[in-house]
């Protein structure tokens, strides 16, 4: 009966091995002709428009034989294998009402919270300050303006202020007066609310932090006042209401 055991076992062994390669043999497969319709659909594109932006990356979309195309970073085309037809526009699951490419595109443009340069922001504390959210703004902003008014009304908030003067040399002017002076809080709060600029600068004041905001938000194509950032990562441009701003800062997004 040992013997027989021992022999049934042995089969069994015999038979999971088989399956196992036949398995990676199947995926290696699978895997080999994804690459050659993707490295297919990449050579097909570079011929018929020459001027098509840098493909980056080319991956199967959730609709059976349809591509996605990134480009650009966060850019994104939807193409057949044979690259005889190129999309553009909203991929929608139909049974989950998703938005697939405005979800794939959230996922490309989040920013790392913890990785920005708080150093080169000014924070103000509503309350305990328990949550955090990081606002990228220009004093010039007609929408910001409006936003800040919602956003003081939000409770137990920390907001990690990133001057972004992007509407021209006057926003710079006026980006300066604000962080060079003695209480930056105060004097974005005056301008933001009463349209009150410091008289003057505080002291030997360096604004190359400036000038590094600038050049972070369009590296990562901010492009736009104002433009919300979540602990999460969540990215929303555009004003919104208080009670959008409490329901992203709750679900991280809305």
């Amino acid at each position: 009966m040992l013997n027989s055991l021992l022999k049934n076992k042995s089969i069994s062994f015999h038979f999971i091995g088989l399956c196992l390669i036949a398995c990676l043999t199947a995926t290696y497969q699978f895997n080999a002709v994804a690459q050659g319709q993707e490295a297919n659909i990449k050579k097909i594109l570079a011929e018929r428009i020459p001027q098509f932006p840098k493909i980056e990356e080319i991956t199967r979309s959730p609709m059976n034989g349809l591509y996605e195309i990134r480009v650009d970073g966060d850019e994104i085309y939807y193409s057949d294998a044979d690259a005889n037809f190129l999309i553009q526009g909203n991929l929608i699951d139909t049974r989950t009402r998703k938005n697939i490419t405005e979800e794939r595109i959230e996922k490309l443009t989040a920013i790392d919270f913890q990785a920005l340069p708080f150093k080169d922001s000014i924070k103000i504390i509503q309350g305990n300050g328990k949550r955090h959210i990081a606002v990228f703004e220009d004093p010039n902003c007609g929408y910001c303006k409006r936003f800040e008014k919602d956003l003081q009304k939000v409770e137990n908030l920390t907001i990690h202020l990133f001057l972004y003067p992007v509407l021209g040399q006057d926003s710079i002017e006026k980006s300066k007066k604000i962080w060079c002076s003695k209480d930056q809080v105060k004097a974005w709060k005056d301008w933001m609310q009463k349209e009150i600029l410091p008289a003057q600068a505080f002291g030997n004041c360096d604004t190359q932090a400036l000038t590094r905001t600038v050049e972070y938000g369009r590296k990562r194509k901010i492009n736009g006042t104002p433009t919300i950032i979540t602990s999460d990562g969540t990215r929303v441009p555009g004003a919104i209401n208080t009670a959008q701003i409490e329901k992203l800062l709750t679900e991280g997004k809305f």
